[in-house]
């Protein structure tokens, strides 16, 4: 598939303040109890200008234009995928200049778009934390500050003339995320949604870790080409449902607790109810698989069915960790990351599974990318409960994955049991 056409796949204040050294008490928008986003004070701790609101985990940029188009001549003949990516850049923006009052030391802010920034950084800061703690990942593996476009113009010429809005995203093209503006949102701004953002991150850790950082992935490139993508399709369902799993696990260490349904502060509650990771009868359907292996990554990305198949693998993994509690979740979501790659001989991680299958991508499947999960989970309860939970709500064979799992692992009875593809 040309370069240009993968794009859509990746797209799932004027005033002056005081410069303190962090980490800086400011008042930010943290979800209760109630279900409401009040302030609170809270530390940024890896701020280092908090009026241009960038640090060691982010930095914000204001007013930038953001354009794709196949039509593009400057995409069309940009010889390398970081010119490709800069083509999209129409307009680069400047500093945000963010707004606030002194009260006894904490810095509140003046505005909407202030309490937005500020929430936001506050959140990567969350993500960030995650990632580094429970998911066990080097300093240095973060890189740069990540660029955050705020509120910028953002449009998918191909698909629509007008500006995307009401939305947050990661864009790997541009190696930069994006806080789009809202219109018919009319709940919790997203940037403010702790889970959100964490969901958004997660995005960056997948494409650092499995897609080698790559602007154009290489396997999405290749395997879209042809008239049925499951390899593509997979990895698309691969990097919503662990997101989903990962925004979940953010909120574990948030004051309100573990929440599968972080979503609902956002959406409207048949989209946070579908994807509840707490909803135990998610079952892989046979019209579901069909899709997952023949449908090309531009039908099966259209109908978005990449979040259908990533909420059974987001709640599969849920009701795995559930019986060992927080603990536990949190040593699976670890496991999961180890996955992502993994250069130990006999060993492989996702990305290596990628690179192995390359030429084939019928090789990358339920089964293979299954067994690379499971092979990095090294207590012995939890393999058995993951794969328990694939083998019943993935349908997969239990004896397609006897030499990952343990005898005893032969599924549940939630679903029902599929025929052989």
């Amino acid at each position: 598939m040309h370069r240009t056409l993968i794009v859509a796949a990746l797209a799932s204040l004027a005033a002056c303040a005081p410069e303190p050294e962090a980490p800086v008490r400011v008042s930010a928008l943290v979800l209760t109890n109630s279900g409401t986003y009040v302030p609170q004070e809270v530390q940024l701790t890896t701020v280092t200008n908090v009026v241009s609101m960038e640090g060691v985990v982010a930095k914000l940029v204001g007013g930038a234009r953001i354009r794709s188009d196949s039509q593009d001549p400057e995409l069309i003949n940009a010889p390398t995928e970081e010119a490709f990516g800069n083509a999209m850049i129409k307009g680069g923006g400047r500093d945000v200049t963010a707004s606030f009052i002194t009260h006894d030391g904490v810095l509140w802010p003046a505005d909407f778009h202030t309490w937005n920034m500020v929430t936001a950084y506050y959140n990567f800061e969350k993500a960030f934390d995650y990632f580094r703690t429970v998911g066990n990942i080097p300093l240095a593996d973060f890189g740069d500050p990540i660029t955050v476009y705020y509120f910028p113009e953002f449009i998918l010429a191909d698909t629509s003339g007008e500006a995307l809005k009401d939305n947050a995203l990661y864009f790997p093209p541009v190696q930069a995320f994006m806080v789009l503006p809202f219109d018919e949102l009319q709940r919790a701004p997203l940037a403010i949604n702790a889970g959100i953002m964490a969901h958004e991150y997660s995005h960056l850790i997948f494409n650092k870790k499995v897609y080698g950082g790559r602007r154009l992935p290489e396997a999405l490139i290749q395997w879209s080409g042809f008239a049925a993508s499951p390899g593509a399709n997979l990895l698309k369902s691969l990097d919503e449902g662990l997101a989903d799993y990962h925004g979940f696990g953010t909120t574990c260490d948030s004051p309100t607790g573990c929440d599968t349904r972080f979503l609902r502060t956002s959406f409207d509650d048949k989209f946070s109810n579908d994807r509840d990771l707490a909803k135990s009868d998610r079952c892989m359907d046979v019209f579901l698989r069909t899709s997952l292996n023949q449908d090309n990554l531009s039908t099966f990305g259209g109908a978005g069915r990449e979040y259908v198949v990533g909420s059974i693998l987001a709640s599969a993994l849920y009701q795995a960790g559930q019986a060992g509690g927080l603990a536990q979740h949190k040593t699976l979501q670890r496991a999961l990351v180890s996955a992502y790659s993994d250069t130990t001989p006999n060993n492989p991680g996702l990305a290596q599974l990628v690179n192995l299958t390359l030429g084939d991508q019928t090789n990358f499947n339920l089964i293979s990318a299954s067994a690379v999960i499971i092979n990095h989970i090294t207590d012995l309860p939890l393999k058995t409960a993951v794969c328990n939970e694939f083998i019943d709500h993935l349908a997969i064979p239990a004896s397609a994955l006897s030499t990952v799992c343990p005898p005893s692992a032969q599924g549940g009875n939630t679903c029902p049991r599929l025929p052989n593809p």
